[in-house]
C-alpha cells in the first residue's frame, strides 16, 4: 500500500495503459482522479477501481487547453485533499507518413497533445505541488521518441522526443521545489493504439513481437509497475530519468 493517503491523478485514465495504471495506484491504496475527453470510457475506470474497494473519480479535461487542466488539478484537490502523484500519460498517435509525406495538421496536433498537454498538465500540478510540499510526476513518454529508427514514425518520434526533453529539464528546474520528475518510454504495449486496422489479437502479437528481442508484447501492467515504482518513495533518488521498457528493442 505505497500510496495510502495519496491523491493519484492519471490523465488519459479512460483506456489502455491509463486505466491499467490508475488502477493500480487504486490497489495500492491512492484516491485516483482519471481525466480525459470521452467521460463514459472514464466512468467505466472509475467503476472498475470501485469494484475492486478503490476510490476514484472522474473529471472530464482537454489537456491541450490550460483552462482545462487548471480545472482538472483543481477538482482533484477539491475532491480528495491534495495532490501527491501525476501520471501525465494523455497522448495519440500520429498516422503514419514519411517526414515530407506527413499532412502538416497532423504534425501539429501531434506536438499538440503529447508535447503541450504534457506541459500545461505539468505547469499546473507543478503550482500546487510547490505550493504543498512537492509531490511526484510521471510523463508518458515512448520509445520511438529515443531511437526514431521506425520509418513513418517521424511527427510521433519528435513530439514524444519532446515530452523525454521537457521531462529531463523540468525536473532539474523543480527537484528543489521536492518534486521528482520522470517518464517511461515503452515499446509496443497491448493497449489499443498498436493495433493496426481490422487486425486481431493474435495477428498484432505475430506483428509487433518479432521485431522485439523478448519475442512478445509488453503488458500493460509492466508498464503501469515502472509507473509506480518512479512515483513510490522507493525510488526517492530517482530525477530526470526516462525509463525504457521495450524488451530490448533499444538495447
Amino acid at each position: 500500500m505505497r500510496f495510502s493517503d495519496r491523491a493519484v491523478l492519471v490523465t488519459g485514465g479512460g483506456t489502455g495503459l491509463g486505466r491499467a495504471t490508475a488502477l493500480a495506484f487504486a490497489r495500492e491504496g491512492a484516491s485516483v482522479m482519471v481525466a480525459g475527453r470521452t467521460e463514459e470510457a472514464l466512468k467505466e475506470t472509475v467503476r472498475l477501481i470501485e469494484a475492486e474497494g478503490g476510490t476514484a473519480a472522474h473529471v472530464r479535461a482537454d489537456v491541450t487547453d490550460s483552462a482545462d487542466t487548471a480545472r482538472m488539478v483543481a477538482e482533484t484537490v477539491a475532491r480528495f485533499g491534495g495532490l501527491h502523484v501525476a501520471f501525465n500519460n494523455a497522448g495519440a498517435f500520429v498516422p503514419f507518413a514519411p517526414a515530407a509525406d506527413l499532412a502538416e495538421d497532423d504534425w501539429r496536433a501531434g506536438l499538440e497533445i503529447n508535447a503541450t498537454g504534457t506541459f500545461l498538465s505539468m505547469k499546473h500540478e507543478i503550482a500546487h505541488m510547490r505550493a504543498h510540499g512537492g509531490g511526484a510526476i510521471v510523463n508518458m513518454a515512448s520509445n520511438i521518441g529515443v531511437h526514431g529508427r521506425r520509418p513513418g514514425l517521424a511527427g510521433y518520434a519528435v513530439a514524444k522526443a519532446a515530452v523525454s526533453a521537457l521531462t529531463r529539464a523540468a525536473a532539474l528546474d523543480h527537484v528543489g521545489d521536492g518534486i521528482r520528475i520522470n517518464a517511461v518510454s515503452p515499446g509496443a504495449a497491448d493497449g489499443p493504439m498498436s493495433f493496426q486496422p481490422g487486425e486481431s489479437r493474435a495477428d498484432r502479437a505475430a506483428r509487433l513481437g518479432a521485431a522485439i528481442p523478448l519475442g512478445r508484447l509488453g503488458e500493460a501492467g509492466e508498464i503501469a509497475a515502472a509507473v509506480l515504482w518512479l512515483a513510490s518513495d522507493e525510488a526517492g533518488f530517482v530525477v530526470g530519468h526516462d525509463m525504457v521498457i521495450d524488451g530490448g528493442v533499444t538495447a
